[in-house]
C-alpha cells in the first residue's frame, strides 16, 4: 500500500495500532508470552511485517538475549523500525521485502501481525508455507490481523464496531468511515474459521486462538515437532 511508502504517514505509523487495535499493547505482551513458552533464552526470532519495529522492540526489551531477523517491503517503515529499536537495533537484521526476501533460518519462532489481512488468501496460504520451511520442528507461530465474517451484514456490522471503537479512540468520525471504506473495498479480510484454515493447510497444528478485539483476531499454531 502506498501509505507505507509516505514519511509523513509513516512518522505518524505509532500512534495508529494504539488507537486502532483494541488492547494492542496487550496483544504485543501476549505475543512475547506465548514466544516465551516455546524460544529458547538465545533464539533467534523472524518477524514479517517488521516495519515500525513496535513488536521487535517489545521481545527485545524483554529478552535480551533473542536475536531476530525483521522483513517488511516498505524501505520506510524499516527506517521507522530502526529509529524505535536504537541501540536495540544490533540485535536485529532488516531486509526490505516479503517472505521471500527472509533468510532460511531455522527460527525458533516467527510472529506476523497486522500483515495477513493485506495479502490475498492464495499468496497468504504461500506465505504461511514459506514461514513454517523456515521454523524449528514445535516452533511456535504467532498471527493476528483483521478476520471477521464476510456475509455482507455481519461484515458491515464488525466495520462499524472498528469505526466506533476508532472514534472513542479519538479519531475523526470522516476519517474512521473512510478507513472502512478502504478495509471494505481494498483489504482481502478472511473470515476465522478460513484463516484458521489456512494456518492448518499450510502444515501448523494446535492452532488456537488467543485474542480476539473486535475485527481483530490472532492465532498461535506450531510447526509439528
Amino acid at each position: 500500500m502506498t501509505w507505507f511508502s509516505d514519511p509523513d504517514a509513516v512518522a505518524r505509523y505509532a500512534e495508529g495500532p494504539v488507537r486502532l487495535v483494541p488492547g494492542f499493547d496487550s496483544l504485543q505482551r501476549m505475543t512475547t508470552l506465548l514466544l516465551r513458552e516455546s524460544v529458547p533464552p538465545a533464539g533467534k526470532v523472524l518477524v514479517l511485517g517488521a516495519g515500525g519495529g513496535l513488536e521487535l522492540k517489545r521481545f527485545a526489551d524483554n529478552e535480551p538475549g533473542w536475536r531476530f531477523v525483521g522483513v517488511d517491503p516498505s524501505a520506510e517503515m524499516l527506517k521507522l523500525a530502526q529509529a524505535t529499536l536504537g541501540p536495540l537495533a544490533e540485535r536485529v537484521e532488516l531486509h526490505e521485502g516479503y517472505i521471500d526476501t527472509a533468510p532460511d533460518g531455522p527460527f525458533d519462532g516467527a510472529t506476523c501481525l497486522l500483515t495477513l489481512h493485506f495479502i490475498p488468501a492464495e499468496e497468504r496460504l504461500r506465505t504461511l508455507k514459506e514461514i513454517w520451511r523456515r521454523l524449528l520442528p514445535g516452533a511456535p507461530l504467532v498471527v493476528a490481523h483483521h478476520s471477521f465474517p464476510q456475509s455482507p451484514n455481519e461484515k458491515a456490522r464488525w466495520l462499524k464496531r472498528y469505526a466506533a471503537y476508532a472514534v472513542d479512540s479519538g479519531v475523526p468520525a470522516s476519517d474512521a468511515e473512510r478507513a472502512i471504506t478502504a478495509i471494505s473495498a481494498q483489504l482481502p479480510v478472511l473470515a476465522p474459521e478460513a484463516d484458521e484454515a489456512l494456518l492448518k493447510a499450510a502444515g501448523f497444528e494446535d492452532v488456537e486462538l488467543f485474542y480476539a478485539g473486535f475485527s481483530f483476531k490472532g492465532w498461535v499454531a506450531y510447526k509439528p515437532a
